[in-house]
């Protein structure tokens, strides 16, 4: 990402059907005008609407790793089933909502943004045999945007002083050495999202909390919660050896297995609506 495109701080991603990323710049201005009145509660929580343009910009340096899947077929029923999960969550209806796009690789993986946008590779959902088992995989996402884990991951003095530069900077309306402190201070808070998310990994707590919020999600939306057992089960097999992507940021598969295992117990026999989804997934997986 060249330094020039963070002069306007929030980087906007939108995702359309065919899996196309277009690029488009929020004034720098706008932002820290806003900013001069909220400088002297910088220590206030992070707002839905920064927490979305956050998001955006993470999502942007994900695109910079990662190039999207081409497959619109793919993407809209990938937007279909999370939305479809997302609406049973406990945070239904983040700023400007979910957005949800493949990325076009192999890799076993799934990023959630902060703010909704979320991320799946190709790689894992050709792990998923079932349209139950994908919506698994997204309801798990939904839950770490359901419970900031993404926002949360910078560095509150680091915010601190993003809120202070930007009343400073909307006072001088870009004037002074201000500009390049407060780019400076933003791609640090980028980075703290980027680096939990794809490098380092949530909390164990965060995972297994993000894990139960998926059961209830897949229920609540009429998926079987089983999906999730067999998801990581499929997951456990392929992890063996494994260290990079998912396997790398996320708990033991197996650790994960044993507690969904137990939140879960007996799985139900194969219902009609399940029969369904399930040949719906291999037709547009396959």
């Amino acid at each position: 990402m060249r330094r020039e495109a963070w002069l306007a701080l929030l980087i906007l991603v939108p995702f359309g059907v065919g899996g196309c990323a277009a690029a488009a710049l929020m004034p720098a201005a706008a932002i820290a005008y806003k900013g001069a009145s909220q400088a002297k509660e910088a220590s206030r929580p992070i707002t839905d609407s920064e927490e979305y343009y956050v998001g955006r910009a993470v999502a942007a340096r994900i695109l910079s790793k990662y190039k999207l899947d081409q497959n619109p077929k793919l993407t809209q029923y990938v937007n279909e089933v999370g939305d479809t999960v997302a609406r049973k969550s406990s945070r239904p209806d983040p700023f400007r909502g979910y957005h949800f796009a493949v990325l076009d690789t192999g890799e076993l993986n799934a990023f959630a943004c902060p703010g909704g946008t979320i991320f799946i590779t190709r790689g894992l959902i050709q792990t998923c045999k079932s349209e139950d088992q994908l919506a698994a995989v997204l309801a798990h996402e939904v839950g770490h945007v359901a419970d900031k884990d993404g926002i949360n991951s910078i560095s509150q003095a680091r915010w601190t002083e993003v809120f202070t530069a930007m009343g400073k900077e909307a006072a001088t309306m870009y004037g002074g050495s201000t500009v390049a402190s407060l780019v400076s201070l933003f791609e640090g808070s980028i980075d703290d999202v980027f680096k939990t998310i794809v490098v380092n990994g949530y909390s164990r707590q965060a995972e297994e909390n993000a894990d139960a919020a998926a059961l209830t999600e897949l229920a609540k939306a009429g998926y079987d919660p089983n999906a999730m057992v067999a998801l990581l089960t499929a997951m456990e097999a392929k992890g063996k050896g494994a260290s990079g992507g998912i396997f790398k940021t996320h708990p033991p598969t197996s650790e994960r297995l044993a507690k969904v295992k137990a939140s879960v117990g007996q799985s139900p026999a194969e219902s009609q609506g399940e029969k369904i989804r399930t040949e719906r997934f291999k037709k547009i997986v396959s």
